[in-house]
């Protein structure tokens, strides 16, 4: 099964999707009607088929799977080549999971030019699904920039009453910082020969070089991350985007940082990163403790989250450059964790503005007398954003403190406090929309979750609790791939002599 193009399957069935949309004719009532439902099913399909990816996976090598390659431009030397390691594999299976989760969230919601919100996030899906699986650095770059197309789309046309402002901010945000990264790239198969980062993650590149190549992709990854003090876009961005916009951008689009951290900026410029550490450990712990701080004083659910948002990928970068095994695993758990969980809160809010119309957090309280099954699914992914045992918060910032621990004592105790912080913020958040007496009559007759939005929740229940119940189903996966991540960065400072060997 291995020589089965299950990566060219995943990216370009979506656009088969968009091409039968597009057929669509009719009135606005059928042509709603239809694109919903091919959007569903293209995305349904596109998910079994990513699952075929971790049923055939082999966990015993760190080498790139189901790895396909085709000349793109022969005069340039470039080539469609794409795979995955057990580092990619995962981000590549969330993504076509919250496609799902995304069109059954806006099945009622979105009821304006529906046909082009669902080709939107079809051709968004193909982009998230191209970047995580490329293997070759200008097609990488294409499928990196591509996504800010449709997300500028979402955000733009059926985004709130500032969405404008938004989009326009994250587009400059995102496309100031990829300048420098393909200047950086352009740079580097002049350098190496080649575009291939099969070859480039194995190419030693000169010490000399290496700072400028980090700074050049750290400009681009900080600003995704995103990393304080960058990240002001975020906030906006989800505030004005619909709620399918917010799940599909905390869900996978802030990943493509870290991401990158994983896959350019500790393999390929393990020296620049090393020198790099002290800072990226500075702009991650004031990201946690500082927009901590802002979530406690939000009255609007949507910022509150997105603001959390930030202190969790603070954790991640932590990880990440801890450079030992603990960290980067801690680091990828926590990015598949926050995925789920983030995009769950943002159901969450939007299942209640999908009733009252409000996101302010003064305008409920009590919902637990009308709302149950509300409430337990709340409670639930409030419980998992905290961390507590059994959920997968727990376990990917466990494994980030131990990394963390055995670099920088300071830093741990700095990212822990986060974690005191992040309890603070979401049990206020959820005593004043839950608790309480039920005094508002606009929430008196307020209903429950129905079947659609239970039938959207369970899947994301299940990964929460099987995540941290057994992690090893993941970790396993991703073991040796980041085994031999960590062995090479290790080795690359031990060659240079740069600082001794972290024990792992």
């Amino acid at each position: 099964m291995s020589n089965f193009p299950w990566l060219s399957i995943i990216i370009f069935v979506p656009l088969v999707g968009i091409f039968f949309i597009l057929l669509i004719k009719g009135d606005d009532e059928t042509t709603a009607r239809n694109a919903r439902a091919i959007a569903l099913w293209t995305s349904v399909v596109t998910f079994l088929v990513s699952l075929g990816i971790w049923i055939n996976f082999d966990n015993s090598t760190s080498e790139f799977q189901f790895v396909e390659k085709v000349i793109w431009i022969p005069s340039l030397d470039l080539s469609y080549q794409v795979g995955v390691d057990g580092i990619s594999m995962f981000f590549v299976i969330l993504s076509t999971l919250l496609t799902v989760i995304c069109v059954l969230a806006s099945w009622v919601s979105i009821t304006d030019r529906v046909k082009d919100y669902m080709i939107a996030f079809l051709f968004l899906e193909t982009l998230m699904v191209g970047m995580f699986s490329a293997l070759d650095l200008i097609l990488f770059y294409v499928f990196f920039e591509g996504v800010l197309i449709p997300m500028f789309l979402i955000i733009g046309v059926w985004g709130g009453p500032r969405r404008n402002y938004a989009a326009y901010k994250l587009f400059l945000y995102t496309l100031a910082g990829s300048v420098l990264m393909l200047i950086a790239i352009l740079t580097m198969v002049s350098v190496a020969g080649t575009s291939d980062m099969t070859i480039l993650l194995k190419y030693d590149f000169p010490a000399s070089l290496q700072s400028w190549l980090w700074l050049a992709f750290f400009a681009s990854f900080a600003v995704k991350v995103p990393m304080w003090p960058v990240h002001t876009w975020l906030p906006d961005a989800h505030v004005e985007a619909p709620t399918a916009g917010s799940v599909i951008l905390a869900g996978v689009l802030l990943k493509f940082g870290g991401y990158g951290f994983l896959r350019f900026s500790l393999p390929m410029f393990p020296l620049a990163s090393a020198d790099f550490t002290p800072l990226i450990f500075i702009l991650s712990a004031v990201a946690i403790i500082y927009t901590s701080l802002i979530a406690l004083a939000q009255e609007d659910m949507k910022k509150l989250i997105a603001y959390s948002s930030v202190a969790h990928m603070g954790f991640v970068t932590i990880g990440v450059f801890s450079g030992n095994l603990q960290g980067v695993e801690g680091a990828i758990i926590q990015m598949l964790s926050h995925g789920i969980v983030s995009a769950a809160l943002f159901l969450v809010v939007g299942v209640l503005y999908d009733r009252i119309h409000s996101r302010e957090i003064r305008a409920y309280g009590g919902l637990v007398t009308r709302m149950p099954k509300y409430a337990v699914i709340f409670m639930i992914f409030m419980m998992a954003s905290i961390g507590l045992p059994g959920t997968s918060g727990f376990i990917g910032e466990f494994l980030i403190l131990v990394g963390a621990f055995k670099v920088n004592t300071w830093v741990a105790a700095f990212a822990t406090s986060g974690l005191i912080l992040g309890a603070a913020y979401m049990l206020y958040l959820y005593r004043r929309i839950v608790f309480g007496e039920l005094i508002k009559d606009n929430l008196k007759k307020i209903s429950d979750v129905n079947s659609r939005e239970i039938a959207i929740f369970t899947p994301l229940i299940l990964t929460v609790i099987v995540m941290g119940i057994y992690p090893s189903l993941f970790l396993d996966v991703m073991h040796v791939s980041v085994e031999n991540l960590v062995e090479r960065y290790q080795s690359a400072l031990a060659s240079a002599e740069y600082i001794p060997t972290v024990e792992q």
